[in-house]
């Protein structure tokens, strides 16, 4: 046998000592970990821990086995949404499927559990945005997904909006950019498979009342041309209008998760033509600023939402100094400050129910619908411990990432 793994950290070494010998399906109960979370898939697919940390194990044939680590490991590079891969195990006893594993994504859910759960409050219209979003995320990079699906995708809570990952990568191509003809096959096919999954939960009676499943499946080319054209489209304007206009297009570029690589500008005595190459890049513009004050990774929504809360707290520093303060010193003290006591204030017994950057986000939502109430502002302090008291609790434990001991044969 053989298993090869990818640096850094000892992760790969850790799960050296799992049977990688015996077929999935006939490894020890003792040693796996039940993810209630999770999809539906094709393959025989198990779950393990070491060192805390969670691990998707998937058995499939050695050539998409070394196609799909190859693949997942440029899009992490490129920093494309997609799970994370550690290695996989090839050249298994009597003509085994090999194995790939991949780093278990914190705090995702599967688009069956988010609508078994009696509390969600995620829309089936959030779910099509989200899914043309990581659509045309892969498509600008020159990725064919060829099955892409809502059990293919994983769903993250991101300020109250979801964010989506490519799980399944056995069938994705890559080429230096697609045609037209390549992206309207792929979305035909996603809208098929994203009907008969809804239907599914129609059957199961888990999609809410009055939702259609044909006609939202039938939404997603839509919803997918409409932020293609968005995000590629050449502008044409007036010279005069030129510096605010394409201010105004890169803005609603990076508004929309989307930065930019090169921008060309082409006048004329007919005006100004305007191309912007849109790519995906991780951290995106929020997220790198955020990381470069306080030094927190989030995700693209969540920075957005605390960076605006860092701002309004350098605001009441400078007024209460009667001057300017830096935007370092500002950073440093709201994460000390503001940021880090809500944090704390989550009990030990609710850890881990949502990311820290969601509580905080949650908390700025309740401290607003305090303050309506009371007619004053509550405060981030006494918004956190109501929070803390009457609805973090109310999260399903489920979304915890497992942490468990594995033992050892």
């Amino acid at each position: 046998m053989r298993y090869l793994f990818r640096p850094p950290g000892t992760d790969g070494a850790e799960l050296l000592t799992l049977p990688w010998h015996q077929p999935l399906e006939e490894w020890d109960p003792d040693l796996l970990l039940e993810v209630p979370q999770r999809g539906i898939s094709r393959h025989v697919v198990r779950f393990v821990a070491a060192q805390g940390k969670v691990f998707a194990l998937k058995e499939i044939g050695e050539h998409l086995a070394r196609h799909e680590y190859d693949l997942l490991g440029d899009f992490e590079e490129e920093g494309l949404p997609s799970v994370s891969v550690l290695g996989i195990c090839v050249d298994r006893p009597d003509g085994q499927d090999a194995i790939l594993v991949t780093r278990y994504l914190e705090y995702s859910m599967s688009y069956r559990y988010l609508f078994s759960r009696p509390s969600a409050r995620q829309s089936v219209d959030q779910l099509m945005d989200t899914l043309a979003v990581l659509l045309v995320r892969l498509h600008l990079a020159g990725i064919f997904w060829g099955d892409c699906s809502l059990s293919n995708t994983l769903f993250r809570l991101d300020a109250g909006a979801l964010a989506a990952y490519l799980v399944d990568a056995e069938t994705a191509e890559r080429h230096p950019s697609l045609t037209r003809g390549q992206r309207h096959y792929d979305l035909d096919l996603a809208r098929e498979r994203v009907g008969a999954e809804l239907l599914d939960l129609q059957y199961g009676e888990l999609l809410p009342d009055g939702v259609d499943p044909i006609e939202v499946a039938d939404s997603l080319p839509v919803r997918y041309a409409s932020l293609w054209d968005e995000v590629t489209h050449e502008e044409v304007f007036r010279a005069d209008e030129q510096r605010y206009r394409v201010a105004e297009r890169l803005q609603r570029l990076n508004d929309l998760g989307f930065d930019v690589g090169e921008v060309e500008l082409v006048t004329s005595d007919e005006g100004a033509r305007l191309r912007v190459e849109t790519r995906v890049s991780a951290p995106g513009q929020h997220r790198r600023e955020l990381f470069r004050l306080t030094g927190l990774e989030v995700q693209e929504n969540q920075a957005r939402r605390l960076l605006n809360d860092l701002r309004s707290f350098r605001a009441y520093l400078e007024q209460k100094a009667g001057g300017p303060v830096s935007e370092t010193v500002a950073g440093a003290r709201w994460l000390a400050e503001v940021y880090q006591p809500v944090v704390d204030a989550i009990p030990p017994e609710l850890a881990g129910r949502l990311e820290p950057a969601e509580v905080f986000h949650e908390v700025l939502e309740h401290r607003w619908f305090l303050s309506e109430q009371a007619g004053r502002d509550v405060g981030t302090t006494e918004a956190a411990r109501s929070y803390v008291r009457t609805v973090l609790p109310s999260m399903p434990p489920e979304l915890t990432t497992p942490s468990v001991i594995v033992t050892r044969p």
